[in-house]
């Protein structure tokens, strides 16, 4: 096992270019994000709403001759792939304009080109060694864990925002009821009170 991991360490990997962040996208503003691509390059798009509002925001993908390839309106999350016809800049843009106080945060991955082999010569048709086979193996495997931890964080950190903001709601609306306790209850002795003023008032001008 120990010989495997030194050799699959060995390995010169290649990955799959791109841009992973996470970005504050204001109350009516758009933001756009540029990429120069080359002809026939794949490239895919993840986003998804982290915070803000119902969670929701317009996105939608342009070539180089301004024709659009993707275009969804008020989506939470989404997908999308394609294959570059041209070389030229390639434009994702999210926009916020429908909404006229809440801002979004927003996560985009944004990946292009295709995952070079793991070793140099090694096509699909290419004979491998078992130890070549399971590092390959190895690597498509890692790949899946680091998705699903990027999914996981991104439902992490929705979860913990929504927990948050309903606990600060609940906090409101405690205070405000006990507020709302303390003066009923003073209101109901200050009236007791007048009743038993009352009835003195009303002795002393008997006698």
């Amino acid at each position: 096992m120990l010989c495997l991991g030194l050799s699959c360490l060995l390995l010169h990997v290649f990955v799959v270019f791109g841009s992973e962040l996470t970005f504050e996208l204001p109350d009516n503003d758009k933001q756009c994000f540029y990429q120069e691509l080359e002809k026939d390059v794949k490239f895919e798009i993840d986003f998804q709403v982290i915070t803000g509002g119902n969670y929701d925001v317009d996105c939608f993908v342009t070539d180089p001759q301004n024709n659009v390839l993707y275009n969804e309106k008020k989506k939470q999350y989404d997908s999308f792939s394609h294959t570059t016809a041209m070389k030229g800049v390639y434009m994702v843009c999210f926009s916020n304009e429908f909404s006229t106080f809440t801002h979004k945060t927003v996560y985009l991955d944004f990946r292009f080109g295709d995952d070079e082999p793991l070793m140099q010569g090694m096509t699909r048709v290419t004979a491998l060694t078992q130890v070549e086979s399971s590092c390959v193996t190895i690597h498509e495997i890692l790949k899946v864990v680091a998705d699903s931890q990027t999914w996981y964080r991104l439902r992490e950190a929705h979860d913990r925002l929504k927990a948050e903001h309903l606990l600060e709601r609940v906090t409101y609306w405690s205070i405000g009821e006990t507020v709302l306790l303390f003066v009923i209850g003073i209101g109901q002795v200050m009236m007791l009170r007048s009743f038993f003023a009352d009835k003195k008032g009303s002795v002393a001008a008997a006698t």
